[in-house]
């Protein structure tokens, strides 16, 4: 009796019966099926090893690629406060523009309410008294209604200077903590790329120990399934939740490293991970079920 271990499409197959005169087959199978095993059992090792490699390796590369949206966020963050600086700056600009524009003005209709009043002394005709006042009330009116303009401007002012205030502090603290996220960024860029190394490393390691048969087929697996083996637990295989039949279970309980029906993953069996407590069902009350009996229905 000779042993074989060899890929059949399903898994490692167990024993090549082939004639071996001379040997008696007890004695022979023993070692053979304990060799089997172990070596079965060193790929499945190797196999959930390579895959939890593969799976931090992943896992730490999302990270890295995520930590430069960190940065980026930081960065929208101040470009957003500085906008908002900005803005304030500009209208508190404006407004003392405004201002300028308006003292001109108010300036101007009092050196012409001025000259009307120097112009009351020598009016000839009542008409022209009438017309000066008219020009004196008009002016009048207009300062006033630039003056309440101006009032108006400065209380502007006051609130724009304090959202200018408070924008700038906004700026510093988001100047700051953009800062702090570039830094610590960094450092998680550095001690991911330290790590990444390693587990290339260990991952290269691992792969030299397997089979390139059965390193092939895990490669194409995890490229469609984005894992390519699976633990068996109470007779499901965990990588697509679909039930096993009992001789698949059977043969995985042997130690066996078989393929899922359903997702074409390798399925293995881990004995030393319990298997999940069922859930517990409903205990029967004595009589529930039953049809009640109504009085005349009894039987004979």
């Amino acid at each position: 009796m000779r042993l074989s271990a060899t890929l059949d499409g399903k898994g490692l197959s167990a024993f090549d019966a082939e004639s071996d005169p001379g040997a008696a087959p007890i004695p022979e199978s023993m070692p053979n099926a304990v060799d089997f095993l172990t070596r079965m059992q060193t790929l499945i090792e190797n196999l959930a090893k390579l895959q939890a490699l593969e799976l931090e390796r992943s896992r730490l590369s999302q990270e890295m690629r995520a930590l430069p949206a960190e940065v980026a966020g930081a960065e929208r963050e101040l470009a957003g406060a500085e906008r908002q600086s900005a803005e304030a700056s500009g209208a508190l600009n404006r407004e003392e523009q405004v201002r300028t524009r308006l003292e001109r003005e108010i300036e101007g209709h009092r050196q012409k309410a001025a000259r009307f009043r120097a112009q009351n002394d020598t009016v000839k005709t009542p008409e022209q008294a009438v017309a000066i006042e008219h020009e004196i009330a008009f002016a009048t009116r207009e300062m006033e209604r630039l003056e309440d303009e101006e009032l108006a401007s400065l209380e502007r002012t006051e609130e724009q200077e304090g959202a200018l205030k408070r924008a700038r502090t906004l700026v510093e603290d988001l100047a700051a903590a953009l800062e702090k996220t570039r830094a610590r960024t960094g450092e998680r860029q550095k001690q991911h790329a330290e790590q990444l190394a390693a587990l290339n490393a260990e991952r290269e390691r691992v792969r030299l120990e397997i089979e390139p048969e059965w390193l092939a087929r895990f490669d194409r697996l995890a490229a469609a399934r984005g894992t390519g083996i699976a633990r068996a637990e109470n007779q499901q295989c965990t990588g697509c939740r679909m039930g096993l039949r009992p001789q698949i279970w059977n043969q995985l309980r042997e130690g066996q490293l078989l393929s899922c029906d359903s997702c074409s993953r390798l399925l293995y069996w881990d004995p030393a991970i319990p298997s999940a407590p069922k859930q517990p069902q409903p205990e029967m009350i004595p009589g529930a079920g039953r049809a009640i009996r109504k009085p005349g229905q009894a039987g004979g």
